[in-house]
């Protein structure tokens, strides 16, 4: 059973997941089901690798649909506030390692985090070691890869 627990997102996290259902409802499901029903026209599918591909496809979009809904009912979309200096979900924080390469990361939980995209999870050895920080601490990530010390630079 999925869980119940409220799923906190930035304003921006909701509006993706709301535009990836829109998505997946207007357009990739139609295209996907006319799909099927072009390919069962065409005969016995019984031996028919493309058809059953395409079920497959079908049943992994309508269960990405469910996981959105399901997120969707459970969100608590996190205010944008002033920043008080202190790493908390939903900061900016620009962080700065001991070669002095600087990174910055937004801090979200784990349903939104896209590293692509800037965004970690506050669950993430990174995210979890600064969280409740502030400008000029120093922290240590304890990684699969080793350890690594950063200072925070910036938080917004």
């Amino acid at each position: 059973m999925a869980s119940e627990r409220p799923v906190t997102l930035t304003a921006e996290g909701k509006a993706d997941l709301e535009r990836e259902l829109h998505h997946l409802r207007t357009v990739k499901l139609p295209d996907v089901t006319a799909r099927i029903q072009e390919l069962s026209m065409d005969g016995d599918v019984s031996d028919n690798s493309e058809y059953e591909d395409t079920k497959e496809e079908l049943i992994q979009l309508e269960a990405r649909i469910r996981e959105i809904e399901n997120l969707l009912r459970r969100v608590r979309v996190i205010a944008p506030g002033k920043s008080d200096g202190v790493v908390k979900l939903g900061s900016r924080v620009t962080i700065v390692d001991e070669t002095g390469q600087a990174e910055t990361w937004i801090l979200v939980s784990p349903e939104e985090a896209n590293t692509l995209q800037g965004k970690i999870s506050t669950e993430s050895p990174v995210g979890a070691a600064l969280l409740d920080k502030r400008v000029g601490d120093s922290v240590v990530v304890r990684a699969p890869g080793g350890e690594t010390s950063f200072t925070i630079e910036k938080v917004e």
